[in-house]
């Protein structure tokens, strides 16, 4: 392929790795399993944590920050919570370095730790513990705070923004005083992630309910979004627990309540990724490259000059001046590229990788006759169009390149959903039409573990206002209320 992007229908996986080290969105670092974020790649997760931040703030929540360093005594004391993470820890257990006096540096074994800290994975135990000092009566209640930060979970099989050893997140965690607020409080950042991811990322979800199997560690029932990419696979897009009163007991968080009856507060987390970049990529671009929403790109419009003589581009740089005046009091971002060290065929390919939703190109021609050439990332189609109320055209058509990614990627949820009802449908379509696969199971753990082992799907959500009809399980033949969907996923 051009660019060196490999086509994903020749190697998905191969197409993603090369489009993100391309498209300058990513790139390994030296460190096994991280990755380093690149300006580019970073001013789209900028943009997502912008539109996130006043989600979250609209919906009463407040910043705050916790230590990256947890106490490994705290982990012990949720015990479903520590065998969740156990294995994916990275654990500190010396403070100090020294030369060995022959040129080497190496950890001073005199320095080690009374206690070993766990390098964040999740924040839950350090911040129960906090809550503790902050709740002792239902005035206190409830607490709304978001954390934005890096995690660390140990991986050995990596990919660049689906699976790294370091990410970037937010973690939720409220604290509440009845567990009906706590739900109310997990079903509603569950609906703040799905409209982000549909308005802005322009991925269709599903909002469903994980089985006990696929519960967050700790957890009395986990929310999700599913997203199903290009290639069939569902991606796991957001997360929202209910956690009951679980870390309440663990770290004794109790609070008097209005009849002075002393209760242990109810707690919820929730929390979405740089995982969403692999998701916004995997959804919707192609071989020519990224194919990103208007709504999040760094760049929206982009506008490439095409001139001979100096005096050539003096005249256009005048006309794009006012555009750009335009344009920015509506509030879309615009690029002037007239570096005069590139060819325009050159910049044209460049932004076509980056996936820049609209391409304005204007030679000298084009300022005689009055014209642009307007050239459509989504569709890849371009027209010579009238400079006279171009802003208003520009802006009518980043919304309509918004809801045309949308609906192709709705359209594509809907051909690869099918209904199954036998084991030998499901495992075939699984290898020959990937995609959610709605099917009858009978509820048991064990069935959907043998499944998992026997063909790598999941169940990837019990989704939610789930029609209930009678049917038999895939697997057992037993008897089943309710369809599931299932998946191969990331």
């Amino acid at each position: 392929m051009s660019k060196g992007i490999i086509s994903k229908d020749e190697d998905y996986s191969q197409w993603f790795n090369d489009l993100v080290i391309k498209a300058d969105l990513a790139e390994y670092s030296p460190v096994r399993g991280c990755m380093i974020i690149k300006p580019y790649g970073y001013s789209i997760w900028e943009k997502m944590q912008a539109v996130l931040d006043k989600m979250f703030k609209d919906t009463g929540h407040s910043n705050a920050y916790f230590p990256l360093f947890i106490p490994k005594s705290f982990f012990s004391k949720e015990a479903s919570h520590v065998e969740g993470f156990a294995k994916e820890c990275a654990v500190v257990t010396h403070y100090r370095l020294k030369n060995d006096g022959e040129g080497n540096i190496i950890v001073d074994e005199e320095a080690k730790l009374e206690e070993e800290l766990i390098v964040r994975p999740t924040s839950e135990t350090i911040i129960w513990n906090t809550y503790k000092g902050w709740i002792q009566s239902y005035r206190d209640l409830p607490i709304l705070v978001n954390q934005w930060a890096n995690v660390v979970r140990w991986e050995m099989r990596t990919r660049l923004f689906l699976r790294t050893s370091e990410f970037l997140w937010q973690e939720g965690h409220t604290a509440h005083a009845t567990a009906e607020e706590a739900i109310a409080e997990a079903e509603q950042m569950l609906e703040v992630y799905a409209d982000f991811a549909e308005n802005w990322l322009a991925v269709p979800v599903v909002k469903g309910r994980k089985t006990p199997n696929e519960r967050f560690a700790g957890a009395l029932d986990t929310y999700c979004i599913e997203a199903l990419m290009q290639d069939g696979k569902a991606l796991q897009a957001g997360t929202s627990h209910f956690l009951g009163q679980n870390f309440a007991k663990a770290f004794d968080v109790k609070f008097t309540d209005k009849e002075n009856k002393l209760d242990y507060v109810w707690a919820t987390s929730w929390g979405v990724s740089t995982r969403l970049m692999g998701a916004l990529i995997m959804s919707h671009s192609d071989d020519a490259g990224l194919v990103i929403p208007p709504m999040l790109a760094p760049i929206q419009v982009v506008v490439v000059p095409i001139y001979k003589h100096d005096e050539e581009l003096e005249n256009i740089t005048a006309y794009v001046k006012g555009l750009t005046t335009e344009l920015k009091a509506k509030n879309i971002s615009i690029k002037f590229d007239n570096r005069d060290t590139q060819r325009p065929g050159f910049k044209f390919a460049e932004y076509e990788l980056k996936g820049v939703p609209l391409r304005v190109a204007i030679g000298s021609r084009d300022m005689q006759n009055g014209t642009v050439e307007l050239a459509r990332r989504d569709t890849r189609t371009k027209e010579t169009v009238a400079q006279e109320g171009l802003a208003d055209r520009i802006e009518a058509l980043l919304e309509e390149i918004q809801q045309n990614i949308f609906k192709k990627a709705s359209d594509f949820n809907k051909e690869n959903t099918t209904e199954v009802d036998t084991y030998e449908e499901f495992k075939r379509l699984l290898d020959e039409k990937p995609g959610f696969l709605s099917a009858h199971w009978d509820g048991t753990p064990e069935t959907e573990q043998r499944i998992k082992d026997e063909t790598k799907a999941t169940i990837r959500c019990i989704p939610l206002n789930n029609k209930q009809e009678e049917g038999k399980c895939i697997l057992t033949g037993k008897p089943s209320t309710q369809r599931v969907l299932f998946a191969r996923a990331y």
